[in-house]
């Protein structure tokens, strides 16, 4: 059996790698030359994280991620802790810990795993067509390859989502703008083992620790789209949006370099419960795309790769039949994940500051039981539990 996969990021290799380690042959086509990941770093909860040691990269993602222990929310102006637990209730009930990695890291890791050379970089996929026992793709510079089916991997932009679809889709923006990067940590700003986030106003700033002694840093403000904002801007802007914020979220501002920030409208897209044509797989951003409020888009993507590599090699009734039985064990979960994520981002970002002042006065009171009891069901409803 041979499958084309279009899109060399998360999901993508992580569908290579998934489907090389059962036997399946797999050729790789990324349409940028260079894979600059967007994003500095992600968040990898424990059901992604079982996913790539399912993969076979528990040591090499251990020395990735960074120690992230705690969780802490703080008042934005006064700097108050309004609340501060453990992670390690959720890590001793779910049998994993999460870990916060560089974008650029993971992304090397996939690429060495599955084997670099065995990508072909600059391949811009622009067509598919299905054959009576097979699929063949079109690039853009002409060439044509066939197989016995065709992960299409390829984003949020997908060329072939249309196909699979019979439609097209729009991607809605979620009302705000996010800014990441990487700082080498200061525990003068916030703990290293810690993931801190300052709220208020509608707007966050958060910390993540990573390997390497970095902090995985954003900004998310609430914004119309289409600014005329960029690299050359950040630091202006972020010292206007969070003009009053806490002394700690100034210094962060003030230690960042503009020239390595990272500034995104975030976007999603309503889901759909169709990821499966013929022999035409949708997988991760293709097929769910997410705002990044729960974590959980390159998880789901991780999770994707999974599925399908397992449900490929334990049923045998042909390969049409193995993906529609993946769209049916992906199509709900993919579709809660995004909208608990388009509910979360709402009440973050202050989509009705009512129910965002609600929130804030509920954290002075959380323990941490109601906020891991939210992330444990979204976690063990993983394929690995």
């Amino acid at each position: 059996m041979k499958a084309i996969i279009t899109g060399g990021g998360i999901g993508g290799l992580s569908a290579a790698i998934a489907l090389k380690q059962c036997g399946i042959e797999t050729c790789v086509y990324e349409a940028v030359k260079e894979i600059r990941p967007v994003g500095a770093a992600i968040s990898i909860w424990p059901n992604g994280v079982k996913c790539l040691n399912w993969l076979g990269m528990k040591e090499k993602l251990q020395q990735l991620g960074g120690p992230m222990e705690y969780m802490s929310y703080r008042d934005f102006r006064g700097n108050q802790t309004m609340t501060r637990f453990s992670l390690d209730p959720l890590v001793q009930s779910v049998g994993e810990r999460p870990y916060p990695v560089a974008r650029a890291e993971l992304q090397a890791m996939l690429l060495e795993t599955y084997g670099r050379g065995a990508v072909r970089f600059g391949k811009r996929v622009v067509a598919v067509e299905s054959l009576s026992d097979g699929v063949r793709a079109t690039f853009e510079d002409g060439e044509v390859a066939a197989a016995d089916l065709l992960i299409a991997a390829d984003g949020t932009h997908s060329a072939l989502r249309p196909w699979v679809l019979g439609r097209a889709t729009e991607r809605r923006y979620a009302g705000y703008v996010n800014w990441n990067g990487l700082v080498t940590i200061d525990e003068a700003i916030a703990p290293a083992n810690q993931w801190t986030t300052w709220v208020g106003e509608g707007k966050r700033v958060s910390l993540m620790p990573v390997s390497g002694n970095r902090f995985y840093f954003f900004f998310d403000v609430p914004l119309p789209k289409g600014l005329a904002e960029d690299r050359d801007s950040a630091r202006a802007d972020l010292q206007r949006y969070f003009s009053g914020w806490a002394a700690p979220v100034q210094s962060l501002i003030a230690r960042i370099d503009p020239q390595t920030i990272n500034r995104i409208e975030i976007h999603d897209i309503d889901p759909f419960d169709t990821l499966v044509r013929g022999r035409v797989a949708l997988l991760g951003d293709a097929g769910h795309s997410t705002t990044p409020d729960i974590g959980q888009g390159g998880c789901a993507a991780m999770e994707d790769a999974v599925v399908l590599a397992m449900t490929l090699q334990s049923h045998s009734l042909g390969i049409e039949d193995a993906l529609q039985r993946y769209q049916a064990r992906r199509a709900y979960r993919v579709k809660d994940l995004v909208l608990k994520a388009r509910k979360r981002c709402d009440v973050t970002h202050g989509a009705d500051m009512q129910q965002t002042r609600a929130w804030y006065d509920e954290l002075y009171q959380e323990t941490g039981d109601r906020v891991l009891a939210g992330m444990r069901e979204t976690i063990v409803g993983g394929p690995l539990g």
